[in-house]
């Protein structure tokens, strides 16, 4: 999609290189999904980030016109979209979660999950926050949940655990940003593996969940991502049956277990009909989160061993 100098010539403003942008990922198809969802705002924050502005900007500057330089700028982002169909969040490193700004990259998710919206209401009405003393993220990833977590209970000690070492080092990335190296341990674990005799009052998970005929249907943009933090086998349940049958030992009581699994929720619940599943439900949109408790776990385990 290189455009002419001619082409540069007939644009000045902001306002002219953000339509641009949406003519060009609208004319390229791209895929909207991490953080966006429409060709404008992608245009907006790539514009934004060339120019060093912040989102709040005045609305004044949409008018006003860019140097040569800039207009390069801009151009070369445009460019690294449609060409390697690179997720803006990895363009600009940077993305936000539960209102808070993280830095992402190619080592870890970019931050979507619905989880969010708990967090910032502290997981009420499933657990008391004065008596949340420990919470696990559980696959942290970039320590985006980890992060939220310790924000939204600041009487609380955060364990971010995951596999992958390369996602662990963008973790301490964000945990020195947001100045929580007191409150949050970075943990390199499978899953529980290293967590012996810990307990939590809330372990939260969003951990790889797509089923292999999602991950051979994922548009280019996910191809861009840790497969290790989406592929799940063939049913997308591989982690997640492991999480429900060792997260009771970790809880205290009382305490809850919160978990997504995004679309493979059917097949979850197929496969599991004994459980009972608490669904939440999200204003801002969002599904395929499931809550339980330790009582509840614990139960389910009693029932196997009499089987």
């Amino acid at each position: 999609m290189p455009l002419s100098a001619a082409d540069l010539d007939q644009l000045h403003t902001l306002r002219d290189f953000i339509r641009l942008g949406v003519t060009l990922f609208n004319r390229e198809k791209l895929y909207f999904g991490h953080g966006t969802d429409n060709a404008l705002d992608e245009a907006v924050w790539l514009v934004l980030h060339a120019l060093h502005l912040s989102p709040d900007f005045p609305a004044d500057y949409f008018d006003t016109r860019l140097t040569a330089a800039e207009k390069c700028e801009v151009v070369a982002l445009f460019e690294r979209r449609v060409e390697e169909r690179l997720p803006v969040p990895y363009l600009i490193h940077s993305a936000w979660f539960a209102g808070l700004e993280f830095y992402v990259d190619e080592r870890v998710l970019i931050p979507r999950s619905p989880i969010a919206e708990l967090i910032e209401q502290g997981f009420s009405p499933w657990i008391e926050c004065e008596r949340v003393g420990r919470i696990l993220d559980l696959c942290t990833g970039g320590g985006c949940i980890s992060v939220a977590c310790a924000m939204a209970f600041p009487q609380t000690v955060v364990d971010a655990s995951d596999l992958s070492t390369a996602a662990l080092e963008v973790s301490g990335i964000n945990r020195e940003r947001h100045q929580l190296q007191e409150r949050m341990n970075i943990i390199h674990s499978d899953l529980f593996a290293n967590l012996q005799g810990r307990r939590y009052d809330i372990i939260v998970s969003n951990p790889p969940y797509v089923d292999g005929r999602d991950m051979a249907a994922l548009p280019p943009e996910f191809h861009h991502e840790p497969g290790l933090a989406l592929a799940a086998g063939d049913d997308g349940l591989d982690i997640v049956r492991r999480i429900l049958g060792q997260a009771a030992e970790h809880l205290n009581p009382n305490g809850i277990l919160v978990v997504e699994v995004g679309n493979s929720q059917e097949v979850l619940v197929n496969r599991y009909p004994e459980i009972p599943f608490v669904w939440l439900e999200f204003e801002r949109g969002g599904n395929g989160v499931f809550l339980l408790t330790r009582e509840q776990l614990l139960k389910r385990l009693q029932m196997q061993e009499r089987q």
